[in-house]
């Protein structure tokens, strides 16, 4: 396996271009309660994206965590009650959240400090930076994917997280046998996450039945009030990244 302090120079092809983000970049703000644990908790528990980037020898996940562990990366905790609950029932998993939504990402290190989690570590920045920039190939144990941005608007639609260059990406930086776990209220949305996961050569997988060990959050709760009902999906990297037969 690649060390995760190792430079990462092999980008996959086709090269996914961040010229449209899938985020908006919004002046949050924190209540009294989140600066406070910002203001306590993050030299602890945050990272910047951007600084990683700059100091690629600043990524070194055994030593923020203090051992060695699989590793599972989650894009977009939001506010951070499905991460928490994840990382509390999987001790012996070292879990890392992307946020750019600090007001979320205040709340996900109050989460932490009550629950006492020692397996849990933040990232702001952009989620495709972090990916192409930092994090090493064949490096993680699992991507999740929960509920993104689904941009509803056919307009803009360019915008959305799951296309084909980040497929190809997020499986470069599994190992073999490690999954990529999708989850979307939005029918459209997993329609396109099944078709550019499944053109994917290094992935192999498709829809499944909702897992148990998901938490139902609130979020999800009322996308099935307003009747929109939940899809996921799950990919699992082939042993030799390549020979796409799904058919």
């Amino acid at each position: 396996m690649t060390s995760p302090t190792e430079p990462v120079t092999r980008e996959p092809r086709p090269p996914f271009s961040r010229e449209v983000t899938s985020f908006v970049h919004q002046r949050n703000r924190l209540t009294d309660g989140q600066r406070h644990a910002w203001e306590r908790l993050w030299p602890v528990l945050g990272h910047e994206v951007a600084d990683l980037v700059e100091r690629p020898l600043g990524y070194d996940p055994q030593a923020w965590f203090g051992r060695s562990a699989p590793l599972v990366l989650e894009i977009g905790s939001g506010m951070g009650e499905s991460t928490a609950a994840l990382a509390a029932t999987a001790p012996g998993t070292d879990h890392l959240a992307v946020e750019v939504f600090e007001p979320g990402l205040a709340q996900l290190m109050m989460r932490i400090e009550a629950a006492g989690l020692a397996n849990l570590r933040l990232l702001r920045g952009d989620a495709v930076v972090l990916l192409r920039s930092v994090i090493a190939p064949g490096s993680l144990d699992g991507v999740r994917v929960f509920f993104p941005d689904p941009w509803p608007k056919r307009r803009h639609r360019k915008r959305r997280l799951v296309q084909a260059g980040f497929a190809a990406l997020a499986a470069s930086r599994l190992r073999p046998g490690a999954t990529l776990h999708l989850a979307t209220d939005w029918l459209d949305y997993a329609t396109q996450m099944h078709e550019v996961c499944g053109a994917e050569p290094a992935l192999e997988g498709g829809w499944v039945e909702r897992p148990a060990w998901r938490p139902v959050t609130k979020f999800e709760e009322r996308a099935l009030i307003e009747g929109r009902p939940i899809r996921d999906l799950l990919y699992r990297r082939r042993p030799n990244g390549r020979d796409n037969d799904h058919g």
